[in-house]
């Protein structure tokens, strides 16, 4: 891989992360006027504002994100994305007209060393390069999103039981983010064979589970992130949610990729980077209990 293009994926992920969380501060201010609501989920997209926060998210951003796996796969894009973040506590203070805290400034310092230091561990995966009918990579992909699917199942269950109802909520979203990163890979790695009807079975396989397991995943971390604002103040909820999206990553390189850490320092800048991002978003999190409060 290029450095320009390497490069070019890490500003794709940065752009992405940005528009998805711009899209969070204009679904937030609508879920704030109805989150009351009986009918909270069947009101919210109706109205325009919460919408175009959609679209943000999960058209441009869900672009951006992709046009950023053609370059640097899945391990280096949800730190990068972190610097969202940023747009996150600034956006908030245009909305409420205040001005940026101490913790605040921290936080955005923090996540532009965080953002350094991931470019850095240069651990990107090139998906085209993988084989994906290689059965043991098949296998450690399954066993992957099978542990990822039984660890959301478990916060699943502790939210029904009314147990850290909000936190439980937000760290199951977190997961089904994590399993959408995750399998957006499998799905660059065979897109080419496909539409170029050159795929074998095993590929055509491949293709039809991640466009389902995408559905499935993107759709419910929607759903119960905007479910937990209800229970629950943003400020912690948004961070905790960027936990398993932000712990996942080095699994997939070094446990399902089995890929050789680039450098003497590669691991150890990538752990400091991710580390930092969840630092940073609990700083730049405080924000979010002012937006709770915009009517």
């Amino acid at each position: 891989m290029s450095l320009e293009f390497y490069w070019l994926g890490m500003l794709m992920a940065i752009l992405s992360g940005i528009s998805n969380n711009y899209g969070t501060v204009l679904q937030k201010k609508v879920v704030n006027k109805f989150k009351d609501d009986s009918k909270f989920m069947r009101t919210i997209v109706k109205k325009p504002l919460w919408l175009i926060g959609l679209i943000l998210q999960n058209v441009i951003g869900g672009l951006l994100y992709f046009m950023a796996q053609f370059y640097i796969g899945p391990t280096l894009i949800p730190g990068l994305m972190g610097a969202g973040l940023i747009v996150l506590a600034i956006g908030s203070i245009k909305i409420i007209g205040e001005q940026l805290e101490s913790p605040e400034i921290v936080g955005i310092l923090l996540m532009v060393i965080a953002i350094a230091f991931i470019g850095l561990s240069n651990m990107a995966i090139d998906v085209e390069a993988q084989n994906f009918l290689e059965w043991g990579l098949i296998l450690r992909i399954m066993i992957f999103t099978i542990v990822l699917f039984i660890l959301a199942g478990i916060f699943h269950l502790l939210q029904i039981k009314g147990i850290n109802k909000g936190i439980s909520l937000a760290i199951f979203s977190g997961f089904m983010f994590a399993l959408s990163n995750f399998w957006i890979s499998p799905l660059m790695g065979v897109l080419s064979h496909v539409f170029g009807g050159t795929a074998l079975l095993t590929e055509i396989l491949i293709f039809i589970f991640s466009l389902i397991v995408l559905a499935f995943t993107t759709i419910f971390g929607i759903i119960t992130i905007q479910k937990s604002f209800r229970v629950g103040q943003a400020s912690n909820l948004i961070p905790i949610q960027q936990i398993p999206i932000q712990i996942a990553p080095p699994f997939y390189f070094l446990v399902v990729y089995f890929l050789p850490i680039p450098g003497g320092f590669s691991l150890l800048f990538l752990i400091i980077g991710i580390s930092l991002v969840i630092i940073s978003s609990f700083l730049l999190g405080k924000r979010q209990t002012q937006i709770e409060s915009i009517k």
